[in-house]
């Protein structure tokens, strides 16, 4: 069973959102990163980028598969983990430590169209 992490919200796409204040950590599940296998490679937006609720801003790589990041909210990117460059990998090792980008949210209320913990792990199981 996929690990999921009590407190962060979880979109279909199996995208989470980890909430500080006005900010939303953006990555890829646990779930999601078992499904790829060994990550490669992540394309990440620029700082001062927009990124739209169910739109695309990235792509993940892994050895059998490529799968495009698509933003759970909307908002600016304030911050890219710039480890992932060098590290790809650090998303397997742990994918809720390692968020792929930093957003200024524009609307909290696109929270409430993802999914708790408890939702995202039933969801996972279907």
């Amino acid at each position: 069973m996929a690990k999921v992490i009590e407190g962060l919200y979880y979109s279909e796409s199996h995208e989470y959102v980890r909430v500080e204040g006005d900010f939303g950590f953006i990555g890829i599940t646990d779930y999601a990163q078992n499904a790829l296998g060994n990550v490669v490679y992540v394309d990440i937006p620029e700082v001062d980028d927009e990124v739209t609720a169910g739109e695309e801003f990235g792509a993940v790589e892994s050895v059998k598969a490529a799968s495009d990041l698509i933003s759970p909210v909307s908002g600016t990117v304030v911050e890219v983990n710039e480890a992932l460059d060098d590290q790809p990998e650090l998303v397997n090792q742990d994918a809720f430590a390692n968020w792929i980008i930093k957003v200024e949210m524009s609307d909290k209320a696109e929270l409430d169209n993802l999914m708790d913990a408890k939702a995202y792990a039933a969801f996972c199981e279907k």
